[in-house]
């Protein structure tokens, strides 16, 4: 028996009680199985990564095997970034993306990361700050439903793990369409559900046993490694996710599967 509840895949039709609209309409927004009001969701958010972010780098190296940083390096070679463009790097955390995207764009670049969360950014930072040639990367502490930039200041807008974590999936969307510049490109890296069902059943297992239990040995909290495969099972799946980006704005928009289909990231154009 799983250590944690497992609530299951969502159908389709649970999955669009995750997004803005059904909770415009009750006022309820859930990270993970727990239900909160509307505001307070933020709240629960910031208040689970102060938990985990002085080992977050750690664990994820360690719950993934390694295997996200093949992910994260698979998802920026998608964007095609060139010297001296403008990254903003929303829900950027610790930084793994802007640190990929910075040495593709060069001292002429810049890279941004933006996130509500000090405390992720602040455990980043020593693997950027020491860096001479990371000096291109600045830091940000905002909210990522309400972007503190102006209309078309960037050419990229990235989000890696951390857009199934706003209240307002699609008004977070909107906000990087609106700082794009024309022409500008969306990346999006997020978890989903694999392909595989015997594959699937495995990835459940591990999810429900295993990393719980890590979490509670080497960071003193179940709930916190638990919550994060509850948040992915209510995401929407590629397809799905693809046609919501292109109603906000987006065109040619491609995806690509990695491991299975456990993390897959989309690549939008701002038209």
């Amino acid at each position: 028996m799983a250590l944690w509840q497992n609530p299951k895949w969502f159908d389709s039709a649970r999955r669009r009680e995750q997004l803005d609209e059904h909770i415009t309409q009750t006022g309820q927004a859930r990270f993970g199985i727990r239900a909160f009001g509307e505001q307070e969701k933020a709240g629960a958010v910031r208040r689970h990564f102060n938990r985990v972010a002085p080992k977050y780098d750690f664990m994820n190296s360690l719950l993934s095997l390694g295997i996200q940083h093949v992910w994260k390096r698979g998802a920026i070679r998608m964007l095609d970034l060139r010297p001296g463009q403008k990254v903003l790097d929303v829900c950027g955390g610790t930084g793994d993306l802007a640190i990929l995207a910075s040495r593709r764009v060069g001292r002429r670049g810049a890279v941004v990361i933006y996130d509500i969360n000090w405390e992720m950014i602040a455990a980043g930072r020593p693997k950027i700050d020491p860096v001479p040639e990371l000096a291109n990367i600045g830091y940000v502490q905002g909210d990522a439903e309400a972007i503190a930039f102006p209309d078309h200041t960037f050419d990229v807008a990235m989000v890696g793990f951390g857009i199934r974590n706003l209240t307002h999936l699609k008004r977070g969307f909107s906000e990087m369409h609106r700082v794009l510049k024309p022409g500008g490109k969306l990346l999006c890296l997020e978890f989903s559900r694999p392909f595989n069902p015997l594959f699937r059943g495995l990835y459940d297992f591990y999810s429900f046993n295993i990393m719980p239990l890590l979490g509670q040995l080497l960071v003193g909290s179940a709930e916190s490694y638990a919550c994060l495969p509850e948040t992915i099972r209510m995401f929407p799946l590629p397809d799905e996710l693809a046609r919501m980006l292109e109603s906000i704005g987006f065109g040619s928009v491609n995806y690509e599967a990695f491991t299975n289909g456990i993390a897959v990231a989309h690549v939008g154009v701002k038209r």
